[in-house]
């Protein structure tokens, strides 16, 4: 689904990633990790086609990213950043329906199937109920699941998240990802996000992406924790593997 070959990415002068490769792959939940600064936004956006690659490929579907169109990315990726969009009087269900754009005519006028794809994806995303509500008056975390939404309504294999969880409280970053994990599962998405949230990624994520300067490592979860990358990267002393039971655990 999304595959990477050879990436090399720089922020300025910065030299953030060189000879980064990994295959990502539809129905995985995927979590990119690393310390600050180090370039997953920047990879994200690379992938969506909204920052560029120094060197290398971003492949989507077999089709290097560069001989692909941006109504035909438009429905392939979807992208959701940290960024909370209030505008007055839009509703959710307006919200989401700006997802149909890739499919409507130049006027983003609905049709009944439209419709019923809004709706749907408002439904996967649990927020149905506030189909109607001003887009102002949600909460963060309403918010956010009404941005996952108008992703679903995109119709994409691949989603990609940028920091979701930022300014959830912790109840809501873990029912978050569990939503994440389960539309990955459930409808067959390659799902990328960033986070910083160490506990949640190791247990919900199918496969890590660890951006260790300049290399992204990426593995799946268990493999990851096993390997001691997470460890040494991270200097931290709560995170362990049990090769008998072959489960992680987090010690507090």
């Amino acid at each position: 689904m999304i595959e990477l070959r050879d990436i090399t990415l720089a922020f300025g002068d910065r030299e953030l990633m060189r000879g980064a490769s990994a295959t990502m792959r539809r129905g995985e939940l995927v979590a990119l990790l690393g310390r600050n600064g180090t370039g997953k936004s920047t990879l994200l956006r690379a992938i969506a086609s909204l920052g560029r690659v120094q060197g290398g490929d971003v492949v989507i579907d077999g089709k290097p990213l560069a001989d692909i169109t941006s109504q035909e990315l438009a429905r392939k990726v979807a992208f959701v950043n940290t960024e909370r969009v209030d505008v007055e009087a839009l509703t959710a269900f307006d919200l989401v329906a700006i997802g149909r754009a890739p499919y409507t005519d130049w006027m983003g006028r609905l049709g009944e199937e439209d419709r019923a794809i809004v709706e749907r994806s408002l439904r996967l995303a649990g927020v149905e109920n506030l189909m109607w509500r001003n887009v102002e008056t949600l909460s963060d975390g309403e918010c956010q699941r009404v941005m996952i939404a108008r992703a679903l309504a995109q119709q994409t294999d691949a989603i990609l998240l940028d920091e979701p969880t930022s300014f959830l409280d912790l109840p809501n970053r873990y029912e978050l990802c569990m939503l994440l994990q389960r539309l990955a599962h459930e409808q067959n998405k390659c799902i990328l996000f960033s986070t910083h949230e160490l506990d949640i990624a190791l247990t919900l994520a199918d496969s890590i992406a660890l951006v260790d300067t300049p290399n992204l490592v990426y593995m799946p979860t268990r493999e990851m924790v096993a390997s001691g990358h997470i460890e040494r990267l991270f200097n931290s002393d709560y995170i362990s593997f049990d090769p008998d039971s072959h489960s992680i655990r987090l010690h507090r």
